[in-house]
Order: C-alpha cells, then sequence, then structure tokens
C-alpha cells in the first residue's frame, strides 16, 4: 500500500522549471538577429542560374584532356604539386614543433612561466591564418609552391605543438620515475618513458594535419601559392567551365583516398 504522502511528496520535490533556459534562448535570438542584420542581402545576380548551369554542365562533362598533357601544366602535376606542397609542409612542422611541445607542457617544465611562455608563442603562430601567411611569404619570396609550403608549415607549427603538448601532459608518470629512481638522465627519461608513450598520438595527430594541409594547399593555390589551385582559379576567370569540372573532380577524388588511407593507418595507431 503506497503511502498517502507519497504523491505530493513527490508533487513538492519536482523541480521547477529554470527561468536561465527562457534567458539563455532570447540572449541567443538576439545574438542571431544582430549578426543578419549586418549581413547585407542584395540577393543573387540574374546571371546566377546561368553560372551554376554553367558549372553543373562541366561537372557532368569534365575535360578529360586536361588530365594529362605531355607539353604544359595538367591535372597531374597541379595535383601533385598540392600533395608536395602538403607532405613538405606536414613533415617540417612536425619535426619542428616537437621542442616546443616540450616546452609548453606544464609536465615538462620546472616552473609554470616556462610552460606558459611556450602556450603563449604557440597561440601566437597558429593566430594566422594560412591564407595570410601565405600572402607575406609570396611578397618575400615570390609566387609559387616554396610559399605555400612555408606557410602551411608556420601555421601547422602552431597546430600540432598544442596537440603535441597537451598528449604529453596525459603521459602516465609511472614508468618516468622508476626511472628516476634508477639514475637515469634527461634523454634516457624522455626516449624510455616519454617518447613510446606519446609516439603513437603524435603520429596520428600528424596524419590529421596532413589531411587538413591537404585542403589549404589547394586554396593558397589561388593566391598564388602553387597547387592545383592556380589553374583552378585560371579556368573559372575565363569561364572554361569543362575544365573547372575535372579540377574539381580531381580534388575530390584525391582528398577522398587521402583520408580514407589517412583514416586507416590512425585506427590502427590509436
Amino acid at each position: 500500500m503506497s503511502h498517502p504522502h507519497a504523491s505530493w511528496e513527490h508533487r513538492v520535490k519536482k523541480p521547477p522549471v529554470k527561468k536561465s533556459r527562457w534567458i539563455i534562448a532570447g540572449l541567443l535570438a538576439v545574438v542571431y538577429i544582430w549578426a543578419f542584420s549586418g549581413v547585407p542581402l542584395n540577393g543573387f545576380k540574374e546571371t546566377a542560374l546561368q553560372v551554376t548551369k554553367a558549372i553543373a554542365s562541366g561537372i557532368f562533362s569534365p575535360d578529360w584532356d586536361y588530365v594529362y598533357l605531355p607539353d604544359g601544366e595538367d591535372l597531374l602535376r597541379g595535383l601533385l604539386d598540392t600533395l608536395a606542397i602538403s607532405i613538405l609542409s606536414t613533415f617540417i612542422s612536425a619535426v619542428l614543433c616537437v621542442p616546443f611541445a616540450f616546452w609548453a607542457a606544464s609536465n615538462m617544465s620546472e616552473w609554470g612561466i616556462t610552460s606558459k611562455t611556450g602556450k603563449i608563442i604557440l597561440s601566437v603562430i597558429r593566430t594566422f591564418p594560412e591564407i595570410v601567411m601565405a600572402i607575406l611569404f609570396i611578397k618575400a619570396v615570390g609566387p609559387g609552391s616554396f610559399a605555400g609550403v612555408l606557410a602551411l608549415g608556420l601555421h601547422s607549427i602552431g597546430m600540432l605543438g598544442k596537440l603535441f603538448a597537451e598528449e604529453i601532459e596525459q603521459i602516465d608518470c609511472g614508468p618516468t620515475e622508476a626511472l628516476i629512481a634508477t639514475g637515469a638522465n634527461r634523454i634516457q627519461i624522455l626516449w624510455y618513458a616519454v617518447i613510446p608513450q606519446v609516439l603513437p598520438g603524435f603520429l596520428s595527430y600528424t596524419l590529421y594535419r596532413f589531411e587538413i594541409n591537404v585542403r589549404s594547399a589547394t586554396i593558397l593555390g589561388v593566391i598564388g601559392a602553387g597547387g592545383i589551385g592556380t589553374p583552378l582559379i585560371f579556368a573559372l576567370s575565363t569561364r572554361n567551365w569543362d575544365r573547372v569540372g575535372i579540377i574539381l573532380l580531381g580534388i575530390i577524388i584525391m582528398i577522398t583516398l587521402i583520408d580514407l588511407l589517412s583514416g586507416a593507418i590512425r585506427k590502427k595507431l590509436v
């Protein structure tokens, strides 16, 4: 037999609806209204539908002759250039960011100020987008693949350094303390206790960053930093929709294959 006051106690203990949810919803609505009010809505151009149909027809009827041209730039050379920029920039950043990662890791520093200094430097490095860095390097070294490698490599140092530092901070201190008790030096501790724990994570983050760099290298080519983006912007400017279609198909296929391969490798590492 149920207690006579059970239903009454249940009604009393039932928490009231929080007004804070309505306040947060109202603030979000205000923010969205304010944000959209600053966006100029001028409508679509009269040629928007015509251009869309032209791009779609170019994708479905691509210029297959552009895949390989013996005497000039073609799709394969552009994709290989983009791939080379991505590989080189990722390799450079993965090597150069390791000292910054150990510098920024709080458990690898004897003083907190040292770790914070490393984190600040990595934050400053990744503050500037790749496209801004590419423009600066194009002015410094000229247009081409070298500017793209420098831009992606420098930006990747900031991002990989942050991820590597977080990986270092999550290591198990047991093996490190055991080696310290045996009188091992710093190099031996890093080599036998730290590196084996962080290496799978380092490789996984490097592969993930490589996927991002492939996409970024495609965009940087539009401003003259090498890669497949350069012929893509030329084809768009000349309204060569058949060539635009084959370039877009090539980019889609290349990125899809890289994602599948990189994802399979990362699953084995983690």
